[in-house]
């Protein structure tokens, strides 16, 4: 079994190629050789059947930034981290943040761990509102 840190890793890999490639995220999971952890099915599967809803959210609270303009990397972890702030209620805010700022710091540009910690800390507000356990 995976630890969620590695889920969620396996899961920006399959919802970045699922985007790259124009495929469904099923699709994409029911072709691996060796299928992902659990968790990381939850939630890309959960990110791409919720698309138009996570995808309202971000446009709501990104200041200045088309959808379309984000890098791919941080569009994908804008959308699960969405995803498990919505839908996953016993994931706890500041892990949700504090691991999508992780891995964009990691995959995505020098700028993009403040990007995202900053847009998913403003959609934890609305989703989670009293939460006193995000770390923005």
């Amino acid at each position: 079994m995976a630890t969620r840190r590695a889920a969620r890793e396996r899961a920006l890999g399959l919802a970045y190629e699922s985007e790259l490639r124009g495929l469904r995220a099923v699709d994409l999971i029911a072709e691996q050789p060796v299928p992902p952890d659990e968790y990381a099915c939850r939630i890309v599967l959960g990110a791409d059947d919720q698309r138009d809803e996570i995808d309202a959210l971000i446009r709501k609270y990104s200041e200045h930034w088309s959808l379309e303009r984000m890098p791919v990397i941080d569009r994908a972890l804008l959308r699960l981290g969405t995803f498990e702030l919505v839908w996953v209620g016993d994931t706890p805010t500041g892990a949700v943040i504090t691991e999508a700022v992780e891995l964009a710091k990691q995959y995505s540009t020098k700028d993009s761990g403040r990007f995202v910690n900053g847009l998913l800390a403003r959609i934890a507000e609305d989703v989670r509102p009293g939460d006193t356990t995000r770390e923005a």
